[in-house]
């Protein structure tokens, strides 16, 4: 086999930051001539980038590790990575790699500056396995992975210092450190020259960025600077926590050109008492407070956020607190979750433990809630025209186009058939139909 031969699949559990891990070690794999495939039956090497915020994640990936097995069989050059969140928990490894014998390579979120070096050993025939602790050290890999790319990630800073009682993330992730601005700034610049138009900036806690650290360039300083980068269209961050989120912060998204009307910012829950049991660092007034000074200064702001329910210690009156918060704010999305313990964070082990049944039902009723809200907020879409960014065609309908507005609702609209590739263009679409989670409608111009 000559080294244009070698194919890689890739596949990311978790969040966008694992996803942007993918990016680099596919990058790195590609120094040493693998071409990406989508076809895992195809790859002479696999890497699995992992996720372990919930068990029951942690749970399906072991199955798809296990499933990786028959590959192997088949394939006994086939060469298995597993890497990320999951592997750098304490003491993980040495019982995964004795549960699946079949992976080559196992390494933490705190080797990735090594990877390329752990991979060498892999393809020379070494059983490697990697698992420093914290270094607080590593930087950011492979920009030029995303080359070409309509849609790009930026990570700006890694790990957190929060410490919410139901995340393990610190544990796995590390005490948080930003990175050097101008650093990030000549990543941005570099893919933006390079077909990028639609970037998000990655962190755990993205409005924390640079205080630690001592910089002068607060997150809305980098922000601001960002925004005035050429080629940009889209600028998009996650996640903001409610007790970062600063005026001046708002004040630069509704100043800034390119920066999306649109902030994902998490509360959990709608009960002081359980958000101090989750020591998340704010009340519900004084998130209320941080959506009331979003509606002053930028009104035309979309927020999604995260809930929990059912954690340890939540009464019905609590959960009505959820209730009444998502009735009031409107978000346009939510993502939901029950409580699950997760070993290794202060919350599996409070006392008071919900019944499943209990958090099934309350879920159920939030979703409804949720998705009335939802429905409301895109009803009054329709008759109007939105400016959508085009991503490429439909997953559902390859006939059909998609894109986002600023306020992140997906359009879906018909492909005008010119044989015009739009993807990567500014469109107008009238909105016709709205359901909860998308709009439908036709084409009008492009922008």
């Amino acid at each position: 086999m000559t080294d244009s031969d070698r194919k890689v699949f890739i596949q990311a559990f978790g969040c966008q930051m694992s996803v942007r891990d993918s990016d680099s070690l596919r990058s790195l794999a590609e120094d040493y001539g693998y071409v990406e495939t989508k076809e895992p039956s195809e790859a002479d090497l696999i890497l699995i980038t992992t996720c372990c915020v919930r068990e029951s994640a942690e749970r399906k990936i072991l199955g798809r590790i296990g499933e990786l097995k028959a590959l192997k069989d088949r394939n006994p050059d086939l060469l298995i990575g597993v890497c990320g969140c999951m592997v750098q928990q304490p003491d993980a490894v040495r019982s995964y790699s004795k549960r699946a014998p079949h992976v080559d390579l196992w390494t933490g979120t705190f080797d990735y500056d090594q990877f390329s070096h752990l991979l060498k050993r892999a393809m020379e025939g070494e059983k490697v396995i990697r698992v420093s602790p914290d270094t607080s050290g590593r930087t950011e890999l492979a920009p030029e992975a995303q080359k070409g790319s309509l849609k790009a990630s930026v990570s700006i800073m890694y790990g957190c210092d929060n410490y919410c009682a139901y995340c393990i993330v610190p544990y796995v992730r590390g005490r948080e450190r930003s990175r050097d601005p101008e650093d990030i700034l000549g990543q941005v610049r570099m893919l933006a020259a390079n077909g990028c138009r639609d970037l998000t900036l990655l962190g755990q806690n993205v409005n924390s960025y640079g205080i630690k650290d001592g910089f002068k360039t607060d997150f809305a300083d980098l922000l601001k600077e960002i925004d005035a980068v050429t080629g940009l269209e889209r600028i998009w961050f996650v996640t903001s926590h409610p007790k970062d989120l600063s005026d001046k912060l708002i004040r630069v998204m509704a100043e800034s050109h390119h920066v999306c009307e649109h902030i994902h910012l998490p509360f959990q829950a709608g009960s002081d008492q359980v958000l101090a049991a989750m020591n998340r660092g704010y009340t519900a007034r004084d998130y209320r407070e941080r959506v009331a000074a979003i509606r002053r200064e930028a009104p035309q702001v979309t927020l999604s956020t995260d809930i929990i329910v059912g954690f340890p210690g939540e009464t019905e009156e609590d959960f009505q607190g959820t209730l009444d918060l998502v009735e009031q704010v409107g978000f346009t999305q939510a993502f939901t979750f029950m409580f699950s313990k997760r070993s290794g964070t202060r919350a599996a082990e409070l006392p008071d433990q919900i019944p499943l049944e209990v958090k099934r039902e309350r879920l159920s009723r939030l979703m409804e809630v949720q998705n009335r809200k939802s429905l409301e907020w895109r009803q009054g879409l329709v008759g109007k025209d939105v400016e959508v960014l085009v991503e490429g065609p439909s997953k559902k309908d390859a006939r059909r186009l998609m894109g986002r507005t600023r306020g992140n609702d997906i359009v879906v609209f018909e492909d005008p058939g010119t044989g015009q590739d739009l993807a990567g263009q500014l469109v107008h679409v009238h909105v016709e139909k709205a359901k909860s989670w998308t709009v439908s409608g036709r084409l009008n111009t492009l922008s």
